[in-house]
């Protein structure tokens, strides 16, 4: 009987965990699917329909993702756009980020300092960073073009040019890399030391041994933000929607120059009033993150370093 006892106490008490389990997360559930898998499913449905907020949906099909590939050129613009400024904005942040954290690392006096000052502008409001680079990039008083003529250089229009807004919005996403740089450090600071100083003792320089060691070790880091930073560009929506239309007046203007995905989306759903088209839109977008996500975990096993298989 004591035998019998000892399994139905086990039982009991396991029973007794689950329930205590998931009464701690049910606030968390109830708040994902209310919040996430509701509004998901919901915009799934939707982009079926045509529907703006005012009348009942009508249900049209796939019309509006036959539509999207097939007859809107907003599309294939703002798509455009949004990889080129992917294209050049993501390695732009990590190279600054990466660069940053190397300084951090190597720096011994006001390390905190440093670390506050580098990770400010990240939690700063879009708006007032959006302010504060329409002024840096202001065509007549902004200290770049003030630079570039005391060295005999015309600065360009910046937001107000189709040629060269983009080109603005891509050096903007350098701004906020503060939470970029504090993984590349805590990457950097969990490099074995010992690794640098058998280099150096074998002659390795300060280039050899950030290519040999630092970026292998640090691939699993990079990869990490990599994959952050390329959905985030994909999602890019704040500062451009600031910019354009402060500056040019336009949402994605000048002259659709910086129409990114998300614009294009927004004015779909929130000043076309077309919120089933724009869901198509939304979830065309999920589908590209996806299969771009996918390639990138794919192509890791090519160039990021893992040191427990290594050892295995």
């Amino acid at each position: 009987m004591a035998a019998l006892a000892k399994p139905r106490r086990r039982v009991s008490q396991a029973r007794r965990e689950a329930i205590v389990f998931y009464l701690c997360i049910a606030p968390w559930l109830a708040g994902f699917l209310a919040f996430t898998a509701g509004p998901m499913i919901a915009s799934l449905v939707l982009s079926f329909t045509q529907w703006d907020m005012m009348t009942p949906a009508q249900w049209l099909g796939l019309q509006n993702y036959a539509t999207i590939f097939t007859a809107d050129e907003y599309f294939w613009q703002s798509l455009k756009v949004t990889a080129v400024y992917s294209l050049f904005s993501v390695p732009l942040k990590l190279v600054t980020a990466l660069f940053l954290a190397i300084l951090l690392n190597e720096a011994t006096h006001a390390v905190g300092i440093f670390r506050t000052a580098f990770y400010l502008p990240s939690i700063m409001a879009s708006v007032a960073a959006a302010v504060l680079w329409s002024w840096i990039l202001n065509p007549r008083f902004g200290p770049v073009n003030g630079a570039l003529g005391l060295v005999g250089i015309k600065g360009p229009g910046w937001f107000s040019d189709p040629r060269y807004a983009l080109w603005g919005l891509i050096m903007m996403s350098a701004w906020g890399l503060g939470g970029e740089v504090l993984i590349f450090l805590a990457g950097l600071k969990s490099i074995p030391h010992h690794l640098y100083e058998a280099a150096e003792l074998d002659g390795a320089g300060r280039l050899a041994r950030f290519l040999r060691i630092t970026l292998p070790m640090l691939s699993s880091t990079i990869f990490f933000n990599f994959v952050m930073a390329l959905i985030g560009s994909f999602q890019a929506f704040d500062s451009a929607y600031i910019i354009s239309t402060a500056r040019a007046g336009t949402l994605g203007g000048p002259m659709n120059s910086t129409l990114l995905y998300m614009l294009n989306l927004y004015r779909n759903g929130f000043s076309w009033w077309k919120m089933g088209y724009a869901s198509a839109l939304a979830w065309v977008l999920f589908l590209i993150i996806l299969a771009l996500t996918l390639v990138v975990l794919r192509s890791s096993s090519l160039w990021v370093y893992y040191e427990g298989e290594r050892k295995g």
